[in-house]
C-alpha cells in the first residue's frame, strides 16, 4: 500500500471507531508499529487526527466529547499513576464518590476494600468494578448518556442533592486560565457541581493536558479544589494558577 493511501485509511480508521490504539492500526494496515506512530505524527501536523499517549482519536473542538472508547487508549499509563497516588486520600470509613471518567476508573481500579469504604458513583462501570473488589457501592440512579456511559438528569440530581460525601474523585476535560473547570455537556456539568458542593473534600484527578484547555460548560472553579493529582511536572505558569486558588498540588507521579 502507498503512504498516502495508507494515511487516508488512518484517518477513515479512527474517525469511524471514535480513537484506537498504534497496536490496532498496525494490525489493520499490516505494518509495523513504528510505520504507524510516523504516520500518525503526519497526520496530527496536518491536523487530521489528535495523537494520544498509545494510539490516536479524532480531532476535539471546544463542543466535541470523546467517548470512553477513544478516552480509555489516551495515557493510560499517566491514569495509572494519578490513581496510585490518588487512592491515598481515602481513609477508613469513609464514603467516597467516583465521578464518571476513564481516570477515576482508574483510582477505583486501585481503591482497597480494606479501607472499609462506601463507594458511591454515577458510573455503572464503576460500579461494577468496585463491587468486584467487595466494595459497599451505590448508584446515583438516571438516565445513561451513551456517549460517556454516565448516569444523568433530574433522578441522579435529586440523589445527589440528598446525599453528603467525605471525599469526591472528580475528573475534567479543560481548566482554563481563568481557574473554571469545565466540560461538553450540560448535564454532566450540573452532576460535578452537585459533587463539589455535597463533598467535604474535592481531589481533581487530570493529566496536565487539560491545563488550559475550554470545553462547553462551566461547573466549578479551582478555589473549590483541595487536591489536584496529576502526571506531570507542571510548568511555572501552571503551578502559579494552582497556588494562587490555594490548590495542594501532586505532580510528577509519573516518574
Amino acid at each position: 500500500m502507498l503512504p498516502a493511501q495508507r494515511k487516508r485509511d488512518i484517518v477513515e480508521y479512527v474517525l469511524e471507531r471514535d480513537g484506537c490504539s498504534v497496536d490496532e492500526l498496525a494490525d489493520e494496515m499490516s505494518c509495523s508499529k513504528a510505520t504507524i506512530r510516523r504516520d500518525l505524527t503526519d497526520l496530527e501536523e496536518r491536523q487530521l487526527i489528535e495523537r494520544s499517549h498509545g494510539g490516536a482519536v479524532p480531532i476535539a473542538s471546544v463542543g466535541g466529547e470523546k467517548n470512553v472508547r477513544e478516552k480509555k487508549v489516551q495515557n493510560l499509563t499517566g491514569k495509572t499513576a494519578i490513581a496510585e497516588r490518588a487512592v491515598e486520600e481515602i481513609h477508613h470509613g469513609t464514603v467516597v464518590f467516583f465521578d464518571s471518567g476513564t481516570t477515576t476508573m482508574e483510582v477505583a481500579k486501585k481503591a482497597s476494600s480494606e479501607d472499609q469504604f462506601i463507594g458511591v458513583t454515577n458510573s455503572p462501570l464503576i460500579a461494577l468494578e468496585l463491587r468486584e473488589q467487595g466494595v459497599e457501592v451505590e448508584l446515583t440512579g438516571g438516565s445513561l448518556r451513551q456517549r460517556t456511559l454516565a448516569l444523568v438528569g433530574p433522578t441522579a440530581e435529586q440523589f445527589m442533592e440528598s446525599s453528603n460525601f467525605d471525599i469526591v474523585f472528580l475528573g475534567t476535560n479543560g481548566i482554563d486560565e481563568e481557574g473554571f473547570l469545565t466540560t461538553p455537556n450540560a448535564e454532566e456539568a450540573r452532576m460535578k457541581e452537585l459533587m463539589i458542593e455535597n463533598s467535604k473534600r474535592t481531589v481533581l484527578v487530570s493529566d496536565v493536558g487539560k491545563l488550559g484547555k475550554r470545553s462547553f460548560k462551566r461547573f466549578g472553579n479551582l478555589d473549590q479544589i483541595n487536591v489536584f493529582v496529576t502526571d506531570e511536572k507542571l510548568s511555572d505558569e501552571h503551578r502559579k494558577w494552582l497556588q494562587d486558588a490555594d490548590v495542594h498540588v501532586v505532580d510528577g507521579v509519573t516518574t
